[in-house]
């Protein structure tokens, strides 16, 4: 392939969808919901999510052709898209994190529910 060097996508729009949006965005919902499981803190969640995006960035470079990390002459490419992928991955973490947390929090605190649903 060709490279595309868009501003979000490297290769191409399809490669971007599969190996960041959905393998991707799956792995760090993943851990957005691992780490309010464990109830760990934010500083851990975006510590994983890093890790994440190290391995999405190597799945660019392995299957696509994209840019990684090394040689220095890249660098400032990969760590453009590896930028952008963690934004996006860490959009994902949020989420499951955040939908997690608060099927935790009515769980524990159902009490505080008044009859109309609301939290009062």
């Amino acid at each position: 392939m060709t490279p595309d060097m868009a501003l979000l996508w490297e290769v191409s729009w399809v490669e971007f969808l599969v190996v960041t949006l959905v393998i991707g965005g799956a792995l760090a919902f993943a851990v957005g919901r691992a780490t309010a499981l464990g109830w760990s803190g934010w500083g851990i969640m975006v510590f994983y999510t890093l890790l994440v995006t190290v391995a999405i960035r190597f799945l660019h470079f392995s299957l696509f052709n994209g840019t990684f990390f090394l040689p220095p002459a890249t660098l400032a490419t990969a760590l453009h898209y590896a930028l952008v992928d963690f934004v996006i991955l860490f959009g994902f973490a949020v989420v499951g994190r955040v939908t997690t947390r608060s099927g935790q929090v009515a769980r524990q605190y159902g009490f505080l529910r008044s009859k109309a649903g609301q939290v009062i």
